[in-house]
Formats: structure tokens, C-alpha cells, sequence
């Protein structure tokens, strides 16, 4: 038997056995495919964290011809005590034989002691074709568990349950494609009720439960730090360039204004990879289209009206207060403002219009020690920017978290735009994540204990973000 909990995930084709390995293994390069016959081999997945192996999953090939296998079982049998050993006997006779190919290749995991995971859909009616495979597990005497996965919309979840309590010790309804981590963690448990005939495997996996869910708070404290690390930089952030006497100021600022909006959405975009990495979801993709809100353009009104404050939170939080300072223009190089006249204002107010009133960043005229100006756009101060990247932070943070890895399809959100999701954050922490954005922007930064008090914020509005916010669709690939 191996060290380390191992468990056959077996039953017909086209189950959602695969599926339910990648949720469980946390593994997105599992194959799921609708297709019956994809699993042609078995193949072991495991569950590590910080390279010990907590568990581990086999996917194999579904059931082709049981009950040609059961009636070579039973013409072969000599006693029960023996019935394991003329499992083996089958499979060494026939390894080689074409029509028991996935027979073979499905019982030898379990020959070498793993665990039995008996997957069935429960959408579908209970048929007396199961039997068959069903008497072969338990002919092998490995412990054994059945799992009523939902496929599809039926519902015939007692049926099965009648049938499968006559050959199983544990039956239990797991929706593979919608399990989120506390369905998982019940999963766990139900394995560890499971392995109470090996003492050894019950401790890994009680201590696999627990290991998940620190596990879990760890990934969650590096998210918010990500998320913590984009706004530090972001309202940090500015654009310059040389701006001799006789430039067009108009359109360089308006040129400065898109490098620094660019800049920003990369930002963005590489950290939503990184949290997307500390869930394992390397691959996930997200559609755009315009009820897909974290496709949203980060500067579109729809982002501000959905995921920032309105303008009642702005002001009860006390960020509007630097709202007008944020469109002044800034001269550091005596009598320079009348090279920027009246049209940069112009220009700044229109741009500031999406943002609704807010302006993006200052632009400043500067004087250099060698002569000349240059035109800074930045740092920034749009009031309301900060609240849109947490409120889409915080809900790309809560969908990948949540997703399993069997899921193929892509994040499809749907909100009402009036919502101003980040409103639902609680009055108090608002009030104390706008005096951090405000250091932000007066110091370029923020010292460590306090880049540590936003971390703890944002933690916090995770927690409390779990139920809040649109749903989650699906969207088949």
C-alpha cells in the first residue's frame, strides 16, 4: 500500500470522473472532455503542498464490458476469502487481451491498494448494467466509497442511493463542477471516515484537511498582498516627458494621459495572473463582452458605476475632499503656467468626465536642473480609481478562489451597473483604506507597517466580500 492516501476514481464512461480529479487535485492539466472513452490510461494525480504529498487521485479508463468480467470472476471463484486473489488472477491472464483493456487498467491501481472511488450521475436513472461493475469492486475487498455526481438537470439521487448503499459504505451527492473549497474539505473528511481501517491514512488525511486550510489562508494573505502591491503602485504611478517652449501641451498631456492609463491596466492584468497562479488556475480565461464586467475596459463609466463608491460613499469617506486638487495643474518653475493656458484645463476636464468628475492624475510643468520643462502627469489623483481596482480585485480574487479546476469554461459575471459593489465594504474600513490611499498618493508609498495595515483590510474585505457580488455563470467552452 502506498505511504500516502491513494484512492482509484473508477465507474462507466463519461461520468465525470475526470472532473472530479482535477477538483480534487487542484490540477487544471487533468483532461475533461464531454467525450466517453478520453481516459484511456490510468494515470495518478497528486495533491502536494510544499512538496509533500497530501493525497492522491488516479483517474482511469470507465467500465467496457463487466459483465463479461464479473461471469469470468464468478466461474473462476473458490471461496470469498479468495475473491481478491481472482481479481488479480484476471487481470494477469487477461493484461494483454484488447476487449479487458480498461478493465485491467482500472482494478490494478486498486490491486495496489488504493482506495475505491465509485463515481455515477446522478442525473441520470439507475440502470442494472451498474451491478455488474459494482459487485467487481467489492469482489477486490479494497474500502470503498461512491460518489453521486451531478451531470446534467435530472434528479434521481434516491434511486441511486438505495442502490448503492447495498454495495458501499459511504455514498455522498458531490457536484464536481460547482464544488467550492468547503466542499472539498467535506469531501476530505468523508475520505478519512473511508480509511478508518488504516490508521496511518486517516491521520494523512486529517492532517491533509488541515494543512488545506492553512493553505488556503496563506494563498489568501499572498492575494491581498498582490492586490495591496497594484494600488501602492498604481497610485503611485506617473508619466513624463519633455515639454519645450513652443509644444503642443495639449495633446502631450493627452498622450501622457494614455501611456499612464496603459500602464495601469497592465498592472492590473499582471496581477490578476499572479492571484490567478496562487490558485493553480494558470489557464483560466475570462470572456468580454459587456455583461462581463471584469472584461470591462478598468476606465469605461461601467467600471466606475459597478465597482466604485457613488458619490454619496465618496464623500461620507472623505475622499472626495481631494477631488479638486486632483484637476489643478501644478507649475514648479516660475511664471511657466501661461504656457499651459487654458486648453490643458479643457482637456483634463474632459477626460475627467468618465470618471464622473473625478479627474485622473495632476499634471505638473516642472522645471529641470539643466534647463527647459517637463510636462508630469501624476501621481494619481481620481478619487473614485482606487475603490474600481479593489471592487474588481476583490471579485476576480473571489471567482478564482472559488472555482474548481474542473471547470472548463470561462468567468461570465453579470451585475447590475448601479450596484457600486465596493459601497458594501463596511463604513469604517472605508474610511481607513481612504486615509491609506491618501498616504499613498502624498508619499509615493507606504511604509511596511502600513503597507501591512492594507493588506489586512483587504483580507478582511475578502472575508467579508464571500457572499456579496454578482454570481457566477457558466459559460461552456
Amino acid at each position: 500500500m502506498s505511504t500516502h492516501p491513494t484512492f482509484a476514481i473508477v465507474g462507466h464512461p463519461n461520468k465525470g470522473k475526470s472532473s472530479i480529479v482535477a477538483t480534487l487535485a487542484e490540477d487544471e492539466t487533468v483532461v475533461v472532455s464531454p467525450d466517453p472513452g478520453t481516459t484511456r490510461q490510468a494515470r495518478g494525480f497528486q495533491m502536494q503542498s510544499d512538496g509533500r504529498v497530501l493525497y492522491e487521485l488516479v483517474d482511469t479508463p470507465g467500465f467496457q464490458r463487466p459483465r463479461a468480467v464479473l461471469e469470468w470472476l464468478q466461474s473462476n471463484e473458490r471461496s470469498a476469502s479468495e475473491r481478491p486473489a481472482v481479481v488479480r488472477e484476471f487481470v494477469t491472464r487477461h493484461e494483454s487481451d484488447p476487449r479487458f483493456k480498461d478493465e485491467c487498467e482500472l482494478l490494478r491501481p486498486i490491486l495496489a491498494g488504493a482506495g475505491i472511488l465509485y463515481v455515477v450521475d446522478g442525473a441520470h436513472p439507475y440502470g442494472a448494467e451498474y451491478d455488474a461493475e459494482m459487485e467487481i469492486l467489492r469482489w477486490t475487498g479494497q474500502p470503498r466509497m461512491a460518489l453521486i455526481n451531478m451531470i446534467g438537470p435530472g434528479d434521481h439521487v434516491e434511486e441511486w442511493r438505495r442502490a448503492l448503499n447495498q454495495y458501499f459504505s459511504i455514498v455522498r451527492v458531490f457536484d464536481a463542477l460547482r464544488a467550492d473549497f468547503g466542499k472539498r474539505l467535506e469531501l476530505l473528511r468523508a475520505f478519512r471516515e473511508l480509511t478508518e481501517v488504516d490508521q496511518s491514512w486517516a491521520r494523512s488525511l486529517e492532517q491533509a484537511v488541515d494543512v488545506l486550510q492553512k493553505d488556503r489562508k496563506a494563498r489568501q494573505q499572498r492575494a491581498a498582498a498582490e492586490i495591496a502591491d497594484l494600488l501602492i503602485e498604481v497610485l503611485s504611478a506617473s508619466e513624463s516627458a519633455p515639454c519645450p517652449e513652443g509644444a503642443d501641451q495639449v495633446q502631450l498631456s493627452k498622450d501622457l494621459t494614455e501611456r499612464l492609463r496603459k500602464r495601469i491596466r497592465q498592472r492590473e492584468h499582471s496581477a490578476r495572473r499572479a492571484v490567478q497562479e496562487l490558485y493553480r488556475h494558470r489557464s483560466l480565461r475570462m470572456q468580454t463582452s459587456e455583461f462581463e464586467l471584469l472584461g470591462e475596459d478598468l476606465f469605461s463609466e461601467r467600471s466606475f458605476s459597478v465597482f466604485g463608491l457613488s458619490n454619496a460613499q465618496l464623500s461620507m469617506t472623505g475622499a472626495a475632499t481631494g477631488a479638486l486638487a486632483g484637476g489643478a495643474i501644478d507649475v514648479a518653475a516660475g511664471g511657466a503656467s501661461l504656457l499651459l493656458g487654458a486648453g490643458i484645463g479643457a482637456i483634463v476636464g474632459g477626460l475627467g468626465a468618465m470618471f464622473g468628475s473625478n479627474r485622473l492624475a495632476k499634471i505638473q510643468l516642472l522645471g529641470t536642473p539643466l534647463g527647459g520643462h517637463r510636462l508630469v502627469v501624476g501621481p494619481i489623483s481620481a478619487t473614485n480609481l482606487p475603490w474600481v481596482i479593489l471592487g474588481r480585485s476583490l471579485l476576480h480574487h473571489r471567482l478564482v478562489a472559488e472555482t474548481n479546476h474542473a471547470r472548463r469554461e470561462s468567468l461570465v459575471l453579470v451585475a447590475d451597473a448601479s450596484e457600486h459593489l465596493t459601497g458594501s465594504i463596511e463604513a469604517g474600513r472605508r474610511r481607513h483604506l481612504s486615509n491609506l490611499f491618501r498616504l499613498i498618493r502624498e508619499r509615493n508609498g507606504l511604509p511596511t507597517h502600513q503597507r501591512d495595515e492594507l493588506i489586512s483590510e483587504i483580507v478582511a474585505a475578502m472575508e467579508a466580500w464571500a457572499n456579496v457580488g454578482p454570481a457566477q455563470e457558466p459559460r461552456p467552452s
